[in-house]
């Protein structure tokens, strides 16, 4: 489905896409063939500043989670065979604390409309039929609109190292995430001998490196966007989990 052709969102695509050909000839004479890469970056940083304030509801909810672990592990050991006094019993811890189960479902949920749309500005060849430049533009000789296979198997393929290192980036980046995530929201270990406890513990150390995955198949604009994205998102949960209260 072409997000442009929905009533609303093709006139916001089209304000993205003005937006960002704007920033590439303001920013042309100052950092030259890099200007529309260095577009997709700051627009990215933009889009992650206005969604602070939900970062920190996501921040205070994952502290919650943290302070109330330990009374939920005692509840589901206490009740471990009667799941319907387990519901009630957790109910009423969260009512008691004024937590809200679904705190941090909500901000995700929020900030899923604006990353979509912004992500549709990075991938989509056009926009309401209007060809979308910023995808026609390039860094290091790899135009926008290029994944890292398409670079590859293509006569650019010597400028596939520029993408290269911004897989690496952020393969780092995740896998420095999914360090501190798992120090900040311990999960507990699975019973040894539990069947599929070595698959869930395997899948729970390798899903986030699908992102990278990812960025290697969307086209350049969007790794770009990825990237960024990702290392804001480290650097600002770093920040929160030390500052919110």
């Amino acid at each position: 489905m072409d997000l442009s052709t929905l009533p609303l969102v093709g006139p916001l695509l089209h304000g993205g896409a003005d937006l960002v050909a704007a920033l590439t000839a303001a920013l042309s004479p100052v950092v030259g063939s890099f200007a529309a890469a260095t577009a997709v970056v700051l627009l990215t940083l933009a889009v992650r500043v206005v969604l602070v304030p939900l970062s920190v509801l996501q921040v205070r909810a994952e502290r919650d989670r943290r302070r109330l672990a330990p009374q939920l592990a005692a509840l589901r050991k206490r009740y471990e065979r009667d799941t319907q006094r387990l519901q009630r019993a957790v109910q009423q811890l969260y009512t008691d604390e004024k937590v809200s189960p679904l705190a941090g479902c909500l901000p995700v949920l929020a900030q899923a409309p604006v990353v979509s749309l912004v992500y549709a500005l990075f991938t989509h060849a056009s926009i309401g039929g209007t060809a979308n430049t910023l995808l026609e533009a390039t860094l290091v000789g790899v135009p926008l609109g290029h994944s890292l296979i398409v670079t590859l198997t293509s006569p650019l393929w010597a400028h596939a190292w520029v993408v290269l290192v911004l897989l690496a980036v952020l393969a780092l980046v995740v896998e420095l995430s999914r360090r501190s995530n798992a120090h900040w929201n311990p999960t507990p270990a699975p019973e040894p001998g539990v069947p599929g406890a070595a698959a869930t513990t395997a899948v729970g150390r390798y899903v986030p490196f699908v992102t990278v995955v990812f960025a290697a198949t969307a086209p350049l604009a969007a790794a770009l966007y990825v990237v960024t994205s990702a290392v804001w998102t480290a650097g600002e949960r770093a920040v929160l989990r030390r500052v919110v209260r």
